[in-house]
């Protein structure tokens, strides 16, 4: 009964607020629960707010209309649905569109974007006319971006404008990302044209095709290339294999020579991948998905395999990267296994199965022990 009380509090409040503010709050709420958050009055108040949003007919929060929708279209290969803080530098949160593209058109250039708007609507049914409204467009916000961003009060203004519509500093580098990608689009669109829909296997002659075609896209113009890794990331079958561009580019692996190579951006990328794999993992083991938390983790040692494999990672910045994400994969095992011994008992949970895992080396499951024992005695420990 209280907490039906608390439920109907909540709503009175948030009917206080116009649909837009409740949308954009939603939007805030969920990159922070991307972001690792897991307050259960965080997660009671999105339910709510995504409730009011359906009960008012509104798609979601920040939802963008189709003149925005064509404004952004040439992003949709680099876009990513998690959190702007996770985007890295070939990609784009897909829900930083939302806060940029409502900073256009109310704040700095709301007479061009509204005459965009208008004209789009116009020939909403015309989709090459549209696109070519679009691409006008994109040039006109392009030259004005440009010029504001070279000077520090210009940065200034666009940061505080943003902080209008978001809380995350992120969205002003995605905001920058998206101006890039408008810059260097043919060179993106020539290449994803040559590139092969989909690549089984990033070897041999596969392999030779994707950096012939990357060295062309280099030279286009060299603010492409991250974006291009993502379109490539995007082909593979085993998106990890994309540290072979790396890799494979020199007979060592040392990292200091890894990192020497054209491509050496693509290891982070794949550590990138695993980071993704691990924010993924934790929330399919707090929504009790063991079987899709299964799946998930065997491409995670999958990926930990991979790099182990191509690179002696030694004390290297990417080992530190691997051993603090395997480190909180660890840790969500292990407080799994710890929640199902007190509602089973204590059965060997599927999860800890050593089919899920290559065989590790000896050092490696004694670095392992030693680290656990360190715990246990820290916890033991008074604080």
């Amino acid at each position: 009964m209280a907490q039906l009380d608390q439920v109907t509090e909540l709503k009175q409040y948030l009917a206080q607020f116009a649909p837009q503010v409740r949308g954009r709050l939603l939007a805030e709420l969920e990159r922070l629960h991307a972001l690792g958050g897991s307050d259960p009055r965080i997660e009671q108040l999105m339910e709510v707010l995504r409730a009011e949003i359906r009960g008012n007919g509104q798609q979601g929060p920040e939802r963008i209309g189709d003149p925005a929708r064509f404004f952004f279209q040439p992003l949709e290969p680099v876009l990513i649905d998690g959190a702007p803080e996770h985007a890295n530098s070939g990609q784009i949160a897909r829900g930083s569109l939302g806060p940029i593209w409502s900073l256009l058109s109310a704040e700095l250039l709301s007479t061009m974007a509204r005459e965009y708007v208008t004209n789009v609507n116009t020939v909403i049914l015309n989709r090459p006319e549209a696109e070519k409204l679009a691409a006008t467009f994109q040039k006109k916000a392009l030259g004005y971006l440009d010029g504001t961003l070279r000077s520090s009060e210009g940065s200034a203004m666009v940061r505080a404008g943003l902080r209008l519509y978001t809380s995350s500093p992120a969205i002003f580098d995605d905001l920058v990302k998206i101006f890039t990608v408008f810059r260097v689009n043919e060179a993106l669109v020539k290449f994803g044209n040559v590139l092969a829909p989909k690549i089984t296997k990033l070897d041999g002659r596969a392999l030779a095709d994707v950096q012939r075609h990357l060295k062309a896209l280099k030279t286009a113009n060299a603010d492409a290339v991250p974006f291009g890794l993502t379109i490539v990331a995007r082909r593979l079958v085993t998106p990890w294999q994309l540290i072979h561009l790396a890799t494979r580019a020199v007979e060592s692996k040392a990292p200091a020579a890894i990192a020497a190579t054209p491509y050496a951006l693509a290891v982070s990328m794949v550590l990138d991948q695993l980071d993704e794999k691990q924010r993924l993992l934790r929330v399919a083991l707090n929504n009790n998905r063991i079987t899709i938390a299964k799946g998930i983790l065997r491409e995670i040692y999958a990926i930990e395999g991979t790099v182990k494999a191509q690179i002696e990672l030694a004390d290297s910045n990417w080992a530190i990267r691997l051993r603090d994400t395997m480190a909180a994969v660890t840790a969500a095992l292990d407080a799994e296994v710890e929640r199902s011994r007190t509602t089973v008992g204590n059965l060997t949970h599927v999860l800890t199965s050593s089919d899920l895992r290559p065989a590790q080396s000896l050092k490696e499951r004694l670095a392992q022990a030693v680290e656990k024992g360190r715990t246990m005695i820290a916890e033991l420990l008074p604080a």
